[in-house]
């Protein structure tokens, strides 16, 4: 996904040819973190997305994640697979090449003649020569003749550098510009100091407080300030950093143990000692390891090529990294967290870095799903954020941030709620989601509702009166107050407040152009903006056209499909997107913005699953009586729009959505409406997966007769009886049990057709 702010992407062709990764391998890994390619989707640049990505070294959720950078500092494209050449190993917090990263610094291993700036420094290197797992990076400097490792844990990491003989090895410590201090102690072998750059949404007292500690003594000590190199052992200014040098043997090996924190340089000493300590390189690396192969075991594959269990359980990894923890443990072992809504320490969760417009899709109801009790922690989080800052966050990195559009936390916090996860505030949460609908932060307007006053009096957003992607906000505020409506249902609320939002969840039919079957700009004064194309991207809508985004009615897709004409009109509708060739209107944007040209060459017509809106469209066949073509469309994306390799996705990877997309359609079913507890069937890619769920219980999806040809479900079985439906429940799933999809290599047109098989719609509630 590109964010509406950046409107002058240029296009380019691009290559169809995949790029060979490090972690290809001729055997079947015994280890599913050998499954993992972190360069997944690294070869991407400004103009043209295949994930945009960047292989984050982590733990699952890790308040902190390193990363090799290859371009230049402040640079949102950190590392290009297309790179030759490395500059440092940065500690990183980016969600997204467009919102950029904060509290950024690294380390860097130079020999001979001392260079410390970032393009001078920066070493040679190849993919040959390079190792990437989920839990452990290493790299060969050819410059330097310097081999580079390191393994994280949630705020800590262990570094290893291999040296040469040479009688001036150093290791730099970047501290990084928009203000930094580093102060170097070498009676205690320890670089320790702060960095404070950003690119927004942090208090005026944001600091990430830093401390390393070698194993090797110090023979030289300098401090860069700015540009100038300095004999002195601290230096405060807008750009400093740290050089400690030292004598090697050949083959001498450095370790490096660091940690950081948000709250003090004190709780960053605390950090270290607590997750690293005395353990060794190998034992940090060992337990890494451990913790995610625990988490990728969780779903179990067999059967399908390597090359798919490759690019399944690289999509897992990247669902598994965000939202970050952004909290610590103090001394007495509490959990508090700096506020980067307020800057102050306080008690209680905080998690960041995550933009629910991607994710409220199928990255937190598969957290529903699998992780109930992180779940659980990511509410009492919103909650702290809503006290804190006023506002439900709508982007945070780390605090609030002005990019997309919606009021998507009140899915997130019905699908929690809804599903029976427990632990939290609920009710200031639903305080929190009506404030929402009443209004918007006045300097941040992706925060709360901008164009709320018009919405709550007209039933829409006008678009003849200021606000951008009026028909989009409509849209996704009729699905909020759905997700409202049936939260207060559930609490009890007054029953003239459970009808306001039951009203107002109806609102799509408001932007509905009854003459094109498509959704539309109105203007104030109730008729519709004129003249209008459905290949117009932006405009009235986000980051894509009406194609795409009138069927974001994800709470009543039976009444879409009766104002549409009924079945054969709707299934029409749905062919069109996929026959109508990939033109398209860039006027809006005054250039073809990178969705744009994923959409054109991705061959599928004017679907363009490279970005969120339309991603779930595929499903929508079970609302009628041809769920065959979902099964043929969910295949299709599966096996011709990802893998494993460099360039394996097919837009922007976006905190985990792209990757939850294919987990979720990879297992043969997907949360087409996030606060209803039903996932909508699609076409299994394995021949068997074996879920286990955290209350114990193991769901397992069997898929007999399954191969690349059989994508059509002719029969389902659950637990043992005859199926029909064409969705699964939330309970059906967490009680464990065994589905059994027997495939075949032609539809059958029987099977789910009747509207007792249909998934949930608002409209049946009426009938």
């Amino acid at each position: 996904m590109k964010y509406f702010l950046m409107f002058c992407l240029g296009a380019i062709l691009f290559s169809c040819t995949s790029k060979v990764s490090t972690q290809s391998t001729t055997t079947t890994p015994t280890k599913l973190v050998d499954l993992v390619n972190p360069l997944m989707g690294t070869d991407s640049e400004f103009k043209l997305s295949n994930g945009n990505t960047y292989p984050a070294i982590a733990r699952p959720w890790g308040m902190n994640f390193w990363t090799p950078q290859t371009g230049r500092m402040g640079d949102g494209w950190g590392y290009t697979y297309d790179s030759y050449k490395i500059q440092g190993f940065k500690q990183t917090h980016q969600p997204s090449p467009w919102i950029n990263d904060y509290a950024a610094f690294s380390l860097m291993p130079v020999t001979g003649e001392l260079k410390f700036k970032g393009a001078e420094r920066a070493s040679w290197f190849s993919h040959k020569a390079e190792v990437a797992q989920p839990h452990y990076y290493k790299v060969y400097l050819a410059d330097y003749d310097v081999t580079t490792e390191f393994t994280p844990t949630d705020r800590a990491v262990s570094f290893r550098f291999t040296f040469p003989e040479n009688d001036e090895s150093y290791i730099l410590l970047d501290a990084f510009d928009g203000g930094s201090m580093v102060k170097i102690i070498p009676e205690e072998r320890k670089i320790i100091g702060y960095c404070q750059n950003n690119h927004g949404g942090v208090p005026a007292n944001f600091k990430n407080y830093f401390v390393a500690v070698f194993d090797k003594d110090f023979e030289v000590v300098k401090t860069w300030k700015d540009e100038n190199l300095q004999e002195s052992a601290e230096a405060q200014s807008f750009h400093v950093g740290g050089i400690v040098g030292f004598k090697t043997q050949k083959g001498e090996e450095v370790n490096v143990k660091l940690a950081s924190s948000f709250i003090s340089a004190e709780q960053a000493e605390l950090n270290l000692s607590r997750e690293i300590g005395n353990k060794s390189f190998e034992a940090i690396k060992a337990e890494s390891e451990q913790i995610w192969e625990k988490e990728l075991g969780r779903i179990k594959v067999e059967g399908g090529s390597e090359a798919e269990q490759k690019t399944f359980y690289s999509c897992l990894y990247r669902t598994l990294l965000f939202p970050r923890k952004f909290y610590e443990f103090d001394a007495d072992n509490n959990i508090v967290h700096y506020s980067p809504y307020n800057g102050e320490v306080l008690p209680g969760y905080m998690f960041t870095d995550n933009g629910f417009w991607d994710t409220f899709r199928a990255v937190f109801p598969f957290f529903t799903l699998m992780y109930p009790d992180l779940n659980s922690q990511i509410m009492e989080g919103l909650v702290n954020t809503y006290k804190e800052s006023g506002w439900l966050p709508e982007w945070a990195s780390p605090g609030h941030r002005g990019c997309m559009i919606g009021s998507n936390s009140a899915s997130l916090i019905a699908d929690s709620y809804l599903k029976g996860i427990r632990g939290y505030d609920i009710e200031t949460l639903y305080e929190a989601m009506i404030k929402n609908t009443n209004g918007y932060m006045e300097d941040i307007h992706s925060v709360g509702r901008y164009g709320a006053e018009y919405y709550n009096k007209l039933g829409y957003v006008p678009y003849n009166v200021g606000i951008n992607e009026n028909t989009a906000r409509t849209l996704e505020y009729a699905y909020a107050d759905y997700c409202i409506w049936k939260l207060a249902q559930e609490l009890g609320k007054p029953q003239e407040e459970i009808d306001l939002f039951k009203q107002r969840a109806r609102n799509f039919h408001n932007v509905y152009d009854a003459e094109s079957k498509l959704m539309r700009g109105k203007n104030e004064d109730g008729t519709f903006q004129s003249p209008f194309s459905p290949y117009k991207w932006g405009d009235a809508f986000t980051e894509g056209n009406s194609w795409h985004y009138t069927w974001s009615v994800f709470q009543d897709i039976e009444g879409l499909k009766q104002l549409m004409g009924g079945n054969d009109e709707f299934v029409a509708m749905l062919d069109s997107v996929f026959v109508v060739p990939p033109i398209f209107d860039d006027s809006y944007y005054g250039g073809t913005i990178h969705e744009i040209r994923e959409m054109q060459i991705a061959g599928m017509g004017n679907y363009a699953h490279g970005n969120q809106p339309i991603q779930h469209m595929i499903y929508l066949y079970n609302y009628s009586d041809q769920p065959w073509k979902t099964q043929a469309h969910v295949r299709e994306v599966l096996t011709k729009l990802y893998s494993y390799q460099a360039d394996g996705y097919c837009g922007d990877e976006d905190n985990g959505q792209t990757s939850a997309w294919y987990v979720f359609s990879s297992m043969g079913f997907y949360p087409v409406c996030p606060g209803t507890d039903e996932y909508v069937l699609g076409s299994p890619l394995f021949n068997k997966i074996t879920v286990t769920l955290e209350n114990g219980n193991e769901f397992v999806i069997d898929a007999t007769n399954n191969s690349k040809e059989n994508v059509y479900v002719n029969d389902v079985k659950l637990n043992g009886e005859s199926y029909n439906k064409n969705f699964l429940k939330h309970a059906t799933i967490q009680n464990g049990g065994e589905v059994v999809f027997d495939m075949a290599n032609k539809p059958n047109k029987t099977r789910g057709t009747e509207t007792s098989s249909f998934p949930y719609s608002m409209t049946f509630d009426e009938e």
